[in-house]
């Protein structure tokens, strides 16, 4: 019988699963993953891994909306760790959410060493990714991170979704890249009994964006031109906006964050800069479905191969909730899991 150990933790409500021991690679806590580059390790682990990435996020042991990630050593001279996010679809190429919460469980676990708690160096599939952690007492309290250069692609693109409706979205990069539309042109309010639909009309608007648009990052790198989810905007009663408003997102397979989403609120610093709504140094405020936020501000402009982008910073708060050993029993008749939604 296999056995896979786990720590949990959520951020901001999202969970967040560290898989820390992987029957196939050798090692604990930071796995030795295959791979000279981390596209190379995700490249592996879609490959070899899907097996397990099945097992542990969907059910009975995860759920649709479980979240994943596999530590493994740094692949660049300077890097302190690097990170693998798995989902109910695949292998995903960075998640803020998952960043603040291996930096939480990272130092107050102690899964690896960073040389400097104000400056950890994260491999991302996406990119470098710099964390600091803030402590209170011996305990990581908040975490803020410097994502890569973000950047809007699109504006207000057409896109139809048939029955006559057309919306209009912007396409914007946070590390993947979303379209975002406000909820007020789906007629939606982004509350927890309106999940089913927000559901719905996320699956709907992602199959119709893909095929009637096509998506190529700036820098060339063919792993990331997809589309990875839709996320809804809508701006909170009696504040201002953009400043205070609400996201919610819909990803992978009808997947829903329940934090604000950490690339997806670099996606929407970087769309408010673009169209002069927020200055470089300017923080805004982004709620989630279950009332958690994030906060974002642009720490500077970035030219991302010819297109202006930003380097966005993002804060939230992660919790540890439990660890697990789970038992895979191949007579099992669910062992490789099931997805309902």
């Amino acid at each position: 019988m296999t056995s896979i150990q786990t720590l949990d933790l959520h951020t901001a409500g999202e969970p967040l699963r560290i898989i820390r021991n992987i029957p196939e690679v050798a090692g604990k806590d930071v796995l030795d993953v295959p791979g000279d580059s981390i596209l190379a390790k995700r490249r592996w682990a879609q490959t070899h891994l899907e097996t397990m990435r099945c097992q542990l996020m969907l059910e009975p042991r995860g759920h649709a909306d479980m979240y994943g990630a596999i530590l493994t050593p740094p692949v660049t001279p300077d890097g302190d760790v690097g990170v693998l996010f798995l989902h109910n679809e695949g292998f995903s190429t960075m998640c803020g959410h998952g960043i603040i919460g291996i930096v939480k469980a990272g130092l107050d676990r102690r899964l690896y060493q960073p040389a400097d708690i104000s400056d950890i160096r994260i491999d991302t599939p996406a990119g470098r990714v710099v964390a600091a952690a803030h402590f209170q007492g011996d305990k990581v309290a908040t975490v803020s991170f410097r994502n890569v250069p973000s950047f809007m692609l699109a504006d207000r693109l057409k896109v139809d979704l048939g029955d006559g409706l057309v919306i209009n979205a912007a396409l914007a990069f946070g590390g993947a890249f979303y379209a975002y539309v406000d909820s007020s042109e789906v007629g939606l309010s982004l509350q927890p009994d309106q999940y089913p639909s927000i559901v719905s009309w996320g699956k709907r608007i992602k199959q119709a964006f893909m095929q009637q648009h096509s998506i190529q990052h700036p820098a060339g790198e063919q792993d990331l031109n997809f589309l990875y989810g839709t996320i809804f905007v809508e701006p909170v009663a009696g504040q201002p906006y953009p400043q205070i408003s609400r996201n919610v997102c819909v990803f992978a397979e009808g997947e829903v964050d329940r934090s604000p989403t950490g690339t997806g609120v670099s996606g929407r610093a970087a769309i408010h800069h673009a169209r002069g709504d927020i200055d470089l140094g300017e923080t805004i405020s982004i709620q989630s479905i279950v009332d958690s936020a994030f906060s974002v501000r642009c720490l500077s402009e970035a030219d991302i191969n010819g297109v202006t982008g930003i380097v966005p910073e993002v804060s939230g708060q992660a919790f540890i909730t439990g660890e697990h050993h789970f038992l895979l029993d191949q007579s099992d008749i669910f062992l490789n899991g099931f997805l309902l939604r």
